[in-house]
């Protein structure tokens, strides 16, 4: 299972190099089904994963001068308050139990996991759909910088990546596009740059509450970055706006088998 992980990791390097968004929210799964790392602390693995990973590929759009810092300060300072608030209070004041319904326990762990199959089944319906529905409103003729809503968007966002760890840039895109009417190329770069202080703010805030095995969290970066560096080489030769609704319909099939497994089978 540990070969399986780290081949995985691999895989999901290999589709955010292809893709470029949406392969870090395949990040906690692969921790607590494959290598049984609980939810709580694999979300703390998964922000660091996720933060190395979004730095090494923004280094790219950053080169290109294709990164708006205007927005990155826009989105990411709220942001970066959220997950700070919600990984240093938020998260450790969820009780480990919740509720019972139909004789089904909901704990905190099946709830982050949850929580994190809705994302993923979110995420899915926008690689699914066809890009044109999210560039539309780049050609309205109101070019207005929506400040506030960029603002209350980081706060939205930041909540969720502090709770269930993955990096949110499928959700970042389409707002950068449609808010801060960027160019889908540099929305991509923003978001990069915004997933990578996300991540490492939220990582840091974990410090002196949960305990890291180093040795394995380097080990399994290292799989994800070369499987970076090969996406990056093979996105050369193959579309990754072709994959993408492939991919998504993976991600979807994921999150659904994550739902019936915590509510129907969570002792397997």
């Amino acid at each position: 299972m540990e070969i399986l992980g780290y081949i995985a990791a691999v895989l999901i390097g290999i589709s955010l190099g292809l893709v470029g968004a949406g392969g870090s929210i395949l990040t906690i799964p692969v921790l607590v089904y494959l290598l049984h790392i609980a939810p709580v602390n694999a979300t703390s693995y998964s922000l660091f994963i996720v933060g190395i990973s979004a730095t090494i590929g923004g280094l790219r759009y950053l080169k290109n001068n294709l990164i708006c810092l205007r927005t990155v300060m826009v989105f990411g300072i709220p942001s970066v308050i959220s997950i700070f608030l919600t990984r240093k209070y938020l998260l450790h004041a969820i009780p480990d139990q919740l509720f019972t319904i139909a004789g089904i326990t909901i704990t905190k762990d099946t709830a982050l996991m949850l929580l994190l199959a809705i994302l993923m089944v979110v995420a899915s319906f926008t690689m699914i759909r066809k890009q044109k529905s999210v560039r539309a409103d780049v050609h309205s003729t109101n070019l207005e910088y929506r400040y506030f809503l960029i603002f209350q968007q980081g706060i939205i966002v930041g909540a969720l990546v502090g709770l269930v760890g993955a990096g949110g840039g499928f959700l970042i895109i389409p707002a950068l596009v449609m808010l801060a009417k960027l160019p889908m190329k540099k929305a991509i770069g923003t978001s990069l740059a915004i997933v990578a202080l996300n991540s490492t703010i939220g990582f840091l805030s974990d410090f002196g509450t949960h305990q890291f095995n180093w040795s394995f969290l380097f080990m399994f970066t290292g799989f994800a970055i070369v499987g970076i560096i090969i996406g990056s080489y093979l996105s050369k030769y193959i579309s990754g706006a072709k994959l993408k609704p492939g991919f998504g319909w993976f991600i979807l099939i994921m999150g659904t088998y994550i739902i019936s497994k915590e509510l129907f089978f969570p002792g397997y």
